[in-house]
């Protein structure tokens, strides 16, 4: 390999300088690689980069443009959501410039290494062996055998699968901070006027000594000063814990100690620990659990930045006896829906001390839930906006046999716990609703119809395919178990004289019409037309490749309608064979290698029965968007948005057009997985890929990058840490591994 070229990067015009070396950014930046691009055409390289960043995810790339076509070709760097990572490829022959993009989302970095190396053929192949020995021998085959185009492209990918194999990998490659990444923390903590004071809550009872003091010494160990630590001794049996104890509050004196009484319980020792707490936030943490060095960094620069925030949480992950990190959780933004049904905001969990204190802090009574009971009480005192989550791993969870909590070792009692809490917060909210325990352990609320129901209006088009609409509508009028719907077919230009028959026999139900819509096929203007016709408050959406396979779909989509501020609602569509068709739309996913995706569907291609990514699958959450194959709209909010784009979006993403359209009006877009239906996709209309159809799909890709180019980029019900490539939750660079849930045809190639 040749010695790195290490070339001088031209910033944009417009980017600012901040401090000593430090640039401000918008997202989107391109540095000019100023080098002499025909040295590098139709060349192997290995490009590296390094870059020292606050924002919440960094994501390098390249950026080419060749003479051929001008089009500029945006190329990620693999191993990398943080500022490190590679690129390895053929250059095209007609290269005419390169340009570096260092991070894809606001925040303040700095380009500590960009360097291109030019590996031979023979040293790729090497490393292709240790990577995918058998593919590579595929590709040596193809190579041999004259395919030389394909051989190359096949190199290309082998070459380019990240190395960070585990998600020990990962962390290496993504969780350690760099000496540039704490320089610029320690200077953005110098330059607070008033940082603030993070009062860490630790209840103790009998713990394991090493563990506690390993959860005590990674807190002392913050880059970030201005914390306290403040401790409650439930009255530990022996006297070994007090001592440990009082040896860490004589170390240091930010560390405070109470030793309570009597032995109370976690909710009591909580609040003794709450009472010490001095700072205008309280970080919750177990006695046995880590934090790493950065975590209150993060924290504390959340709240300077937004000052009004009342509750800040975290990612987190696992640790075992080994100290090896394991099982991440890289949450949704704040969603409501999905926190009713579990605590998935868990840990780290930072809440404004006086809003603890007004709330009452932990009841007494509700211990194995005393953190979702204290969050649902919490949320009767906020808003939406004034709930922060910090995409980053600031917790890491012991998790094995020894360290067994409350809610494990008294499971009944747990459980009965968090349904009381959840019913409490539905009484005082005054949400018609019971709770009970779904089959995979969650809460499930169950809310009720108004009295008297809302009239639906379900829309069906079609033009022809009669056998797959007489097996939709059978469903719709026959196994739907709904008080008050009519169906409106909208008619296609349908000939075949058993579509006509079958308008015939539907014409007589008298919640049934038949409108005709001539012209060309336009899903926007169609359904548009039919809302216009529709009698009921609610429209639903409905394809007529959908089967009903059970009959309290709808009802479980309009009760979900009639929480508060939710617009529209989407099902769980699964294929014939029971996999996964839909389970809601998450943005940005499925552009060429994970860039300039519009949207894809959450969990594609998965096992009916499985629960998903932290039990994605099986909770009812708020999501982005949802497909129209079958989706419920309050009419008033579909009519106050402009409806479906029937000049610029015929026939695709328009669904998703319409749910960004809600959200930007103030509404929220929910899916269940109660409502579970099977699609037939595309079975009628054909697939966006046929001959004569990619010139409109690729169209429809360019309007929608265009209108909602930035909303795109970060989907707030999915997390920036994660794979754009698809839906599948997989952390960015770490490639796909063993997914036996997803069925292979769609599993991700990385």
């Amino acid at each position: 390999m040749t010695p790195p070229i290490r070339p001088p990067l031209v910033p944009p015009a417009d980017l600012a300088r901040d401090g000593d070396a430090w640039l401000s950014a918008g997202g989107g930046n391109l540095f000019r690689v100023d080098l002499d691009p025909t040295r590098l055409a139709g060349a192997w390289v290995e490009v590296t980069a390094a870059v020292a960043t606050d924002a919440e995810v960094a994501r390098p790339r390249l950026v080419l443009d060749c003479a051929g076509d001008g089009t500029p070709a945006p190329l990620p760097f693999a191993c990398s959501a943080r500022g490190v990572g590679r690129w390895i490829g053929l250059l095209p022959p007609d290269l005419s410039g390169i340009w570096f993009e260092p991070i894809g989302t606001p925040g303040r970095f700095r380009i500590e290494d960009f360097a291109i190396r030019t590996p031979s053929w023979l040293s790729l192949v090497r490393r292709a062996f240790g990577t995918a020995p058998l593919d590579t021998a595929r590709m040596l085959g193809w190579r041999a055998a004259g395919k030389r185009l394909r051989a190359r492209h096949r190199l290309g990918e082998i070459i380019r699968r990240s190395p960070a194999a585990t998600y020990q990998g990962w962390v290496r490659a993504n969780e350690t901070v760099s000496p540039g990444e704490r320089a610029m923390m320690l200077e953005l903590i110098g330059s607070w006027t008033a940082p603030p004071l993070i009062s860490v809550v630790m209840p103790v009872y009998n713990p394991s000594l090493p563990e506690l003091e390993a959860a005590i010494s990674s807190v002392r160990r913050q880059i970030y000063p201005h914390w306290e630590l403040c401790i409650a001794d439930d009255r530990s049996p022996g006297p070994a814990v007090r001592r440990a104890l009082e040896r860490a509050a004589a170390s240091d004196p930010r560390i405070r100690v109470s030793f309570r009484a009597e032995n109370g319980n976690i909710s009591a020792a909580s609040n003794s620990a709450v009472a010490l707490a001095t700072g205008p936030y309280a970080a919750l943490m177990d006695h046995d659990d880590l934090l790493p060095e950065h975590a209150l960094f993060y924290v504390a620069r959340e709240v300077t930045a937004h000052p009004e925030a009342d509750l800040v949480y975290s990612d987190e992950d696992k640790v075992d006896e080994a100290g090896r990190r394991y099982d991440p959780h890289f949450k949704s933004d704040w969603n409501e829906e999905l926190f009713l049904a579990q605590n998935y905001v868990n840990h780290l969990t930072v809440i404004r001390t006086e809003l603890i204190r007004r709330v009452g802090g932990f009841r007494v009574g509700y211990e194995g839930s005393q953190d979702h009971d204290l969050l649902l009480r919490v949320l009767d005192h906020t808003a939406d906006d004034r709930i922060r989550h910090i995409p980053r791993v600031l917790y890491h969870w012991r998790n094995y046999k020894r360290s067994g909590s409350f809610s494990s070792g008294r499971i009944d009692q747990a459980i009965s716990a968090r349904q009381r809490a959840l019913e409490d917060h539905l009484a005082r909210r005054g949400i018609a609703a019971s709770i009970d325990e779904d089959e995979n352990g969650f809460n499930r609320v169950r809310r009720r119809l108004p009295a008297p129901a809302l009239k639906v209006s379900l829309i069906v088009p079609t033009r022809d395919a009669a056998h797959l609409l007489e097996v939709c509508t059978r469903g719709i009028l026959a196994e739907t178990d709904y008080p008050d719907l009519e169906l409106i077919v909208i008619d296609n230009e349908s000939r075949e004289p058993e579509t006509l028959a079958l308008f015939g026999r539907l014409s007589e139900d008298p919640r049934v019409r038949i409108l005709p819509l001539g012209g060309p096929f336009n899903f926007s203007a169609m359904n548009n037309r039919a809302v216009a016709a529709a009698r009921g408050d609610v429209v639903g959406f409905v394809n007529n490749d959908i089967e009903v396979i059970e009959p309290g779909w709808l009802a479980e989509m309009v009760a979900l309608l009639g929480s508060d501020g939710v617009g529209a609602v989407g099902a769980k569509l699964l294929y014939p064979d029971n996999y996964v068709q839909h389970a809601g739309v998450l943005l940005g996913i499925g552009g060429p290698n994970g860039v300039g995706g519009v949207a894809g569907h959450s969990h594609l291609g998965a096992r009916h029965d499985w629960a998903g990514y932290y039990n994605r699958l099986v909770l009812p959450q708020y999501l982005s968007a949802v497909t129209a194959a079958c989706m419920v709209v309050r009419r008033e909010a579909f009519l106050a948005v402009g409806g479906f784009d029937e000049v610029d979006l015929k026939v695709a993403f328009n669904d998703v057009d319409l749910c960004l359209k809600l959200r930007r009006g103030g509404y929220k877009i929910a899916w269940t997985p109660y409502a579970v239906l099977y699609h037939h996709e595309s079975a009628s209309r054909g697939s966006d890929q046929a001959p004569g159809r990619v010139e409109r799909f690729n169209r429809e890709i360019d309007v929608m990058l265009e209108r909602w180019g930035e909303t795109l980029r970060r989907d707030p019900y999915y997390n920036p840490n994660l794979s754009l490539v698809s839906g599948h939750f997989i952390p960015e660079g770490l490639g796909a591994q063993r997914m036996p849930e997803i069925k292979p045809m769609f599993r991700p190639d990385r």
